[in-house]
């Protein structure tokens, strides 16, 4: 996807891309790359490619959520800062938490939310569980972008999540983590409220945006120790 696709399938998403912008991720891509060589943040790394299945990719969270709105928002398990920093370059009202567990990617990120003169977004080397007791009820939006499977995430970011907020899940195909949820969504006090299925442009790679709602809090026990948290290739 070259830049100009990318623009026209931006637009159809609903955004009109501004020339800063697209410099903003310019220079994303080059600090992506830079810090690529150094600790092994992506096997993507051709510039078109990244443009549709990074920069594009993350942009399709707007199918489930109006992000124009003043709100909250966690990225859990964000690795190369996807969809994070590349909501936060576009939306620039959104005030954004990273967390990874990889100290060495969460220095890269903090370089480049620097880099970049973003404001309003912070970044920290934590698990989501452990960050979830420290902070309970705190955003409007919880995402992740192909992390783990829809259970774990769901027990460990419900927590952190406002009542009334969405956690949002951005994955590939998901009929399968679907079967039997809906008694793990009960237990937290959460509902399934939409899954969006969708394909990216050109190459018409399947996507799906897994739409959760909190219905009320989370019970005490939650969320539990979860051992490990893998970064998922879509």
């Amino acid at each position: 996807m070259d830049e100009n696709s990318f623009i026209e399938e931006v637009a159809k998403l609903g955004i009109d891309l501004q020339e800063e912008q697209l410099g903003t991720l310019d220079k994303f891509y080059k600090l992506l790359i830079k810090w690529n060589d150094k600790i092994n943040l992506t096997g993507i790394t051709d510039r078109e490619e990244v443009y549709l299945k990074h920069f594009y990719d993350s942009l399709t969270l707007v199918k489930a959520l109006d992000l124009t709105e003043e709100i909250s928002l966690c990225d859990v398990g964000t690795g190369a800062g996807f969809p994070g920093i590349v909501l936060k370059i576009i939306f620039p009202n959104l005030r954004i938490v990273l967390i990874d567990s990889l100290n060495k990617r969460v220095n890269y990120l903090k370089e480049v939310i620097k880099e970049l003169g973003l404001e309003n977004i912070k970044c920290y080397h934590m698990r989501m569980e452990d960050y979830a007791k420290l902070n309970e009820e705190k955003f409007d939006v919880i995402t992740a972008r192909a992390v783990s499977n829809i259970r774990v995430l769901a027990e460990i970011s419900a927590k952190s999540l406002k009542i009334g907020g969405k956690l949002v899940l951005m994955k590939g195909l998901v009929d399968e983590e679907l079967v039997d949820i809906d008694s793990c969504f009960k237990k937290l006090n959460l509902k399934l409220s939409n899954v969006l299925k969708f394909t990216l442009p050109k190459e018409n790679s399947n996507r799906s945006l897994v739409v959760i709602e909190k219905i009320g809090k989370t019970p005490v026990n939650f969320p539990r120790p979860i051992d490990k948290i893998k970064k998922k290739p879509l």
